[in-house]
């Protein structure tokens, strides 16, 4: 083989994914793609917002001498002001531009956090389901992501947390709102989660790090807000990208912000510029950092996705699919009606609707459809939902 072995391993152990989305391209080819009903990428369709637009088109015009040039591997300080401002307000907490790291997107944020702190055997808990790419990203870098259940409505579970917490714990990583579950966090139950830590941290004599991965924070419904992280738990970090609120994945620009408060904030600020940069990112983009430093807080029209949601959710509940309504994101995780998920998706894809089995996020018996979909796509896929749900249900 020409590849890595481990590569190798991992390419088979996914291969059953793999073969769904290759599946998808074959029924797109035969059927065509207005007839094949595809909700397996959570890939934003909601336009950006103007304010962005006339942002990038003024930072084009306004590029002066060098104005693609490198510059610090943490990005632009103004930059990063501009971010640490609106952050501090978000997360209420006095954050400034020396805790704020520029990335190329929150996956590069991400790995560049886990490389920075994370040794050879190291453990990073997350609560299931979870993103399935944290498995690799944890790898990346010698670590081991350990799942954990939550609770039937997908909130935090911090009994189970707790158990999960040993010697080797180097973090908890929590994505809120969630992929795939759309769930929030309370305010509550992170405080009790930055307690549980505050408290292992002493037991093992160890800094166990709380990284919150928020790429959706901005994309909420009925009113829901997402709590910030950084008074709940010192030893804290930030990640997001600007992919889902901006609908802009394809740009690849993020940040990565410490809790002002953290213990080793200069040696974790420090280091994840180092990585940054020898992973390969080197910096986030030029173009797109100066962009996005002019309309902090700004977001796609959310209320395109909450009639996305309802418009699906009304469907399907009449046809007796059952699921947690998602206070955020743009997907939802219904249960399969039947233990084995994989074939549950299988059949809906004879309907020629793509979805993705719970198992591939660390929980069996659901599916994931991302709703950031046209609104035909939605109307057009319900009879076959309809009738894959009746073969599994009959009516009694």
């Amino acid at each position: 083989m020409t590849i890595a072995k481990k590569i190798e391993v991992t390419l088979e152990k996914s291969s059953w994914i793999r073969k769904m989305f290759e599946e998808g391209a074959r029924l797109k080819q035969k059927h065509g793609a207005q007839n094949v009903y595809d909700f397996s990428l959570g890939n934003p369709n909601v336009e950006p917002p103007e304010s962005f637009k006339a942002a990038l088109k003024e930072t084009v015009a306004s590029t002066g001498a060098m104005g693609h040039a490198y510059m610090q591997n943490a990005g632009y300080p103004n930059v990063r002001k501009a971010v640490a401002d609106y952050l501090s307000t978000e997360q209420g907490a006095p954050v400034t531009e020396n805790e704020v790291i520029m990335t190329c997107g929150a996956a590069g944020g991400l790995n560049a956090v886990f490389k920075a702190i994370t040794d050879p055997g190291d453990e990073i808990i997350t609560p299931a389901p979870y993103f399935v790419e944290y498995n690799f990203y944890a790898d990346n870098h010698g670590g081991i992501l350990k799942p954990v259940s939550t609770k039937p409505d997908f909130t935090l579970d911090i009994d189970a947390i707790s158990s999960a917490v040993n010697e080797k714990t180097k973090a908890i990583i929590i994505n809120s709102p969630n992929n795939p579950t759309g769930q929030i966090y309370s305010q509550e139950s992170l405080k009790e989660l930055g307690e549980l830590l505050e408290k292992m941290g002493k037991k093992y004599s160890r800094t166990i790090y709380l990284i919150s991965d928020e790429p959706y924070r901005k994309i909420v419904y009925d009113g829901h807000t997402v709590p910030g992280i950084f008074t709940c738990y010192r030893e804290s970090i930030v990640i997001t990208s600007y992919s889902k609120d901006l609908s802009i994945p394809g740009e690849r620009i993020g940040f990565v912000a410490v809790n002002p408060g953290a213990s080793f904030k200069k040696e974790l600020l420090g280091g994840i510029a180092l990585t940054n940069r020898i992973l390969g990112f080197v910096n986030a983009p030029a173009l797109m950092q100066r962009v996005i430093a002019t309309i902090q807080g700004e977001c796609v029209d959310v209320s395109e996705y909450a009639r996305k949601r309802k418009l699906l959710c009304d469907s399907l509940t009449k046809y007796g699919y059952e699921f947690v309504t998602p206070p955020g994101a743009f997907y939802l995780f219904p249960k399969t009606p039947v233990e084995d998920d994989v074939k549950f998706v299988r059949s809906l894809q004879e309907e020629l609707i793509l979805a993705v089995p719970g198992s591939g996020f660390g929980c069996p018996g659901h599916f994931r459809i991302a709703f950031c979909v046209e609104d035909e796509t939605i109307k057009n896929a319900m009879p076959g939902f309809k009738k894959v749900m009746e073969e599994y249900k009959p009516a009694t």
